[in-house]
């Protein structure tokens, strides 16, 4: 009894150290009001568990030293009426209260989960959020079609400003979490949902599809950037230009290879004549910290093992091999690491 109480404490111990990580994607480290609410739920049924947890351990262990046999034979039953009435009103009680607590923990949750759904604005940034296997596709809608913006994998938002985000999926279901920011959000085909969040602290925040959607399923993440009003501005602006005409051989070697190869067959990069939309827009992709839904660094030699051989970082992905020779390749690399 004595090992096992042992081990309950180090499983505790365990679980308050992993609870209290400060993790980059934790939703134990909330950069908004809806992921403290729900971090503040979190900690109640988490201490309410523990509590419950530590009597009955204390329990188990009175009731182990204070019955202990030692007689070779069983011990004869004895009537014992006071004692059984007072076991039964323990019983009761411990019922009676484990109803109140479940109670209030249902309370509690429905307060938060409305509490978490109550933001709202008159005039809020709005956002589409597109799944597909296996990466986001974001849009921030314009009512000028040239000025709406298209990337991915990345959701740049205002700090301190409410933001609707609209969802929806091309394919299969996926979930949007980012855990620092909101809670899980399902995106199903031919259904289009929305939900509020803001984000308080500045920073990047990673993400991640939260519902099981095909192989590569544990490398679809995506992440949030949240910065000044003035700095989201810039960048929506310039996000909003086409790409810049290449001004070297180099660069413009490497637009030919890209317009020449099955590159042109899947994405967009506006400004030039590339219009496909089964990939992601890569117009302004060098402005982008990871590449392949955050599964490598936005690199040279990330992008070029990503351009010859994706097959062997994502198996199962949409992204074809790209057999290039070293200089067609490297003209490709500077081109696409120009598209600021």
């Amino acid at each position: 009894m004595k090992r096992a109480a042992q081990l309950g404490c180090a499983t505790v111990a365990i679980m308050l150290s992993a609870a209290c990580c400060q993790a980059q994607q934790s939703a134990m480290n909330p950069a908004g009001p809806q992921a403290g609410k729900i971090e503040w739920l979190f900690w109640v049924i988490f201490w309410i568990a523990f509590v419950v947890y530590v009597l009955v351990i204390i329990a188990f262990t009175r009731a182990s030293t204070r019955n202990r046999v030692r007689e070779e034979r069983p011990v004869p039953v004895l009537e014992n009426p006071p004692g059984e009435r007072g076991a039964a009103i323990a019983v009761h009680s411990a019922l009676a209260i484990t109803v109140i607590t479940l109670f209030s923990i249902l309370v509690m949750s429905i307060i938060t989960g409305e509490k978490v759904e109550g933001i709202t604005s008159k005039n809020p940034v709005t956002i589409q959020v597109t799944g597909h296997q296996w990466w986001w596709e974001v849009t921030y809608p314009n009512l000028q079609a040239d000025q709406t913006v298209i990337t991915a994998n990345e959701v740049h938002v205002p700090v301190g400003k409410p933001v609707v985000v609209l969802t929806n999926s091309a394919d299969v279901i996926h979930s949007f979490w980012p855990p620092n920011i909101h809670g899980k959000h399902d995106l199903l085909p031919g259904y289009q949902n929305a939900f509020w969040m803001q984000v308080d602290q500045p920073g990047i925040y990673r993400g991640q599809c939260a519902e099981f959607c095909g192989y590569q399923h544990a490398h679809m993440g995506f992440a949030i950037v949240a910065e000044s009003a003035d700095d989201f501005s810039k960048w929506l602006e310039q996000q909003r230009k086409a790409a810049e005409t290449p001004h070297d051989p180099e660069t413009s070697r490497g637009e030919q290879v890209f317009l020449g190869h099955a590159c042109v067959m899947c994405h967009t990069i506006r400004g030039t004549t590339a219009g496909s939309r089964m990939g992601p827009d890569l117009t302004h992709l060098a402005s982008r910290h990871m590449i392949a839904a955050e599964t490598l660094p936005n690199t040279r030699g990330a992008l070029a093992g990503w351009i010859v051989d994706p097959q062997s970082i994502k198996p199962g992905s949409q992204m074809a091999p790209n057999p290039l020779d070293p200089d067609e390749l490297n003209a490709l690399l500077a081109f696409l690491q120009s598209l600021q």
